[in-house]
């Protein structure tokens, strides 16, 4: 942790003045606040809970025949679809967890006991991993698709302690080389094989359900399929011509105009309340009146300790007239540091505390060498990004805050708003960043990103990083790039977070760091470093087909995006070569990635290329990387 000084003790006085009137305001106003309203009360069966589009058979709803479930014995729910009838084991925001119909112990379910055809509401989803019996063409298997952890019966441990045994030839539906969405699993009787079992690896997990998981959707002209107002259209993965409805950030409900739709959400008190919750009602007349009653001496004795506390304060005059206090330099220093951020809100750490669940893992996004970033909710529903800064002395902390403060300064619309910070004493500095609609690259990656918005972003990100490197003093450097600290707005438009706010950074890294990042959108997964070297050798051994991301479909690819992938892992190759030595800089690779983001338009994609360009309006960084290599002259940094 890093400790902050402590301030005199006439000041400490008047600060404790000020959060008692301010902690008796707060818990004045509180008891005005309206009764919370919830949201609607769903449908039960047991221990399960139904939200629209799903209903009970014996309900009335509006919804489509293909969501209505059965419940047996008032706890058992069961799907029915083409005559087929399905045990419900689990619910998500995208689709159900059903039962095998055979017996769950069986070594193996034959191949046809699961005869699945995909509709216009479900698909069998891509999540799911399936173990494969006595395959005679073993080209089917997937390596690393057996690091899953998979748990259940078929031969391996009952429990969630320990990781199961050998589970045959192992093959992600994410692969699609064998599988693609309206297939059922004997598909997979072509490869010889007789038996399968199946299990869900939710994202970002290797953690399986056994089971198989349906996604489900509606028909995007159908009128069930409306949304409201405040919720946003989710097209389905394995469906294709559906949608979903998911509620923006600071709404909660099922999204639906024909459901509950969506209410706003906040936290009060470390609870999630919703509706009239969330506005502070307006006091009535005799609650105002009590309130003046006890506020008004309390600000009158203040300001007179406050005056008298100021006239003894101790202060010198400079040769220019200014004047400061004998307080430690450390005060000097926060007092500038504050003075900057006119525009950004101050928070308490236990305001943060409270925003993450206690910084609690299940909030984490992301994790480097500059500290984690959580995702948070404010008390008044603002879903913000919370970066936890790693300082390990008192000097990494003046650098902290005087680098927060310069890049608070910088307003550039590929770079994350920071809506506030914290100092709190005794605790590491905390950025809080706004939180842009679509999630993260990294999360992004995963569900299958197309090659034109991967090129787009990280060609605003290389721009973003040049101009903050070349046309900054001192230069800002992120030291950790990578696709977790990559979110993306409604338009996907890249908005970076967590730069390292340490003074000692060195540029090498920062090339190192990138070309991670151009193979992340290459393969579509995170690249450890052992990785990186294979990917590297793949590269300049002319076998980049073999490490593309499953999901590009290379080989179905147009020909200028498949020379465009090529380009880019060639990029990457060049950036470790060269970037440690100065041969090849964050300028070089801005200027490489504009091309091939102006190049896109070609291909049905949106152009980017005067997006990108209006990144450097009235920069000179513009004019320097549409120079010839040879001309530039560079800063040292």
């Amino acid at each position: 942790m890093c400790p902050l000084f402590l301030p005199s003790s006439s000041s400490s006085s008047a600060l404790f003045l000020l959060l008692l009137l301010l902690l008796t305001l707060q818990t004045l106003t509180s008891i005005t606040l309206s009764q919370p309203e919830a949201l609607p009360s769903l449908e039960k069966c047991g221990n399960f809970s139904i939200s629209f589009p799903f209903h009970l058979s014996s309900s009335s709803s509006s919804s489509p025949v293909a969501f209505r479930l059965t419940c047996a014995n008032s706890s058992t729910l069961f799907l029915h679809i083409n005559h087929q009838t399905y045990r419900v084991i689990e619910f998500f925001t995208d689709g159900l967890l059903v039962d095998f119909p055979s017996s769950p112990c069986r070594q193996f379910n034959d191949l046809r006991s699961f005869p699945f055809s995909t509709n216009q509401f479900f698909s069998i989803s891509f999540e799911n991993v399936i173990s494969l019996y006595d395959c005679e063409d073993s080209s089917l298997c997937k390596a690393g698709c057996e690091s899953n952890v998979l748990f259940g019966c078929d031969g391996r441990e009952e429990d969630e302690t320990s990781g199961g045994g050998d589970i045959g030839c192992c093959y992600p539906l994410s692969d699609h080389s064998a599988w693609r969405p309206g297939d059922d699993f004997s598909v997979f009787g072509k490869y010889g094989c007789r038996g399968f079992s199946s299990w869900v690896v939710p994202r970002g997990t290797n953690r399986g359900k056994r089971g198989v998981k349906l996604e489900w959707a509606i028909p995007r002209n159908s009128s069930e399929g409306t949304c409201d107002p405040e919720a946003r259209t989710v097209n389905a993965t394995a469906i294709q011509g559906s949608v979903r409805c998911v509620c923006r950030d600071g709404f909660a409900g099922d999204g639906f105009v024909h459901g509950n739709g969506c209410l706003r959400s906040c936290y009060r008190d470390g609870n999630e309340v919703y509706g009239n919750k969330c506005e502070i009602k307006k006091h009535n007349g005799k609650k105002l009146t009590v309130l003046a009653g006890v506020l008004a001496p309390l600000f009158i004795l203040g300001s007179l300790l406050a005056l008298f506390c100021l006239l003894k304060r101790p202060v010198t005059t400079t040769h220019e007239g200014q004047h400061f206090d004998h307080s430690p330099t450390t005060t000097t220093t926060s007092v500038s540091f504050r003075k900057g951020y006119t525009k950004t809100r101050l928070f308490t750490y236990r305001e943060l505390e409270e925003a993450t669940k206690g910084f609690q893992d299940s909030q984490k996004l992301t994790q480097g060498k500059t500290g984690t970033i959580y995702s948070g909710n404010l008390k008044n529903g603002t879903r913000v990004l919370v970066h936890k800064v790693l300082c390990e002395n008192q000097i990494e902390f003046l650098e902290i805050s005087s680098q927060i403060d310069h890049l608070s300064a910088v307003l550039h619309r590929n770079l994350a708003r920071i809506i506030g910070f914290c100092m709190d004493i005794g605790y590491n500095p905390v950025v809080v960043y706004e939180y842009p609609v679509n999630g993260s690259l990294e999360d992004r990656l995963r569900l299958g990103l197309d090659w034109c918005k991967r090129v787009n972003i990280v060609a605003e990100v290389a721009g973003l990083l040049a101009l903050l490197q070349y046309e900054n003093y001192p230069p800002i450097l992120h030291n950790n790039i990578g696709s977790g600290y990559i979110f993306l707005d409604e338009d996907f438009q890249a908005k970076v977070t967590g730069f390292g706010l340490q003074r000692k950074q060195r540029t090498d890294s920062c090339m190192y760091d990138v070309a991670v990042l151009l193979l992340e959108i290459v393969t579509g997964s995170k690249q450890r470093e052992e990785n990186v070297t294979q990917a590297l050798q793949r590269i300049r051994c002319g076998k980049l087909e073999e490490i593309v991301d499953p999901s590009l479909y290379f080989h179905e690819q147009p020909v200028v995006y498949r020379e465009q992938i090529g380009l880019v892992a060639d990029l990457a190759t060049r950036c470790v070569l060269f970037g440690g030595d100065g041969k090849f800089g964050m300028v070089d690779a801005a200027r490489e990635l504009l091309q091939i983001a102006e190049n896109n338009g070609g291909g049905g994609c949106d152009k980017k290329g005067d997006g990108i360009e209006e990144t450097f309006s009235n920069s000179s960084l513009l004019q320097m990387i549409s120079m010839s290599p040879d001309s530039i002259y560079l800063p040292k940094t």
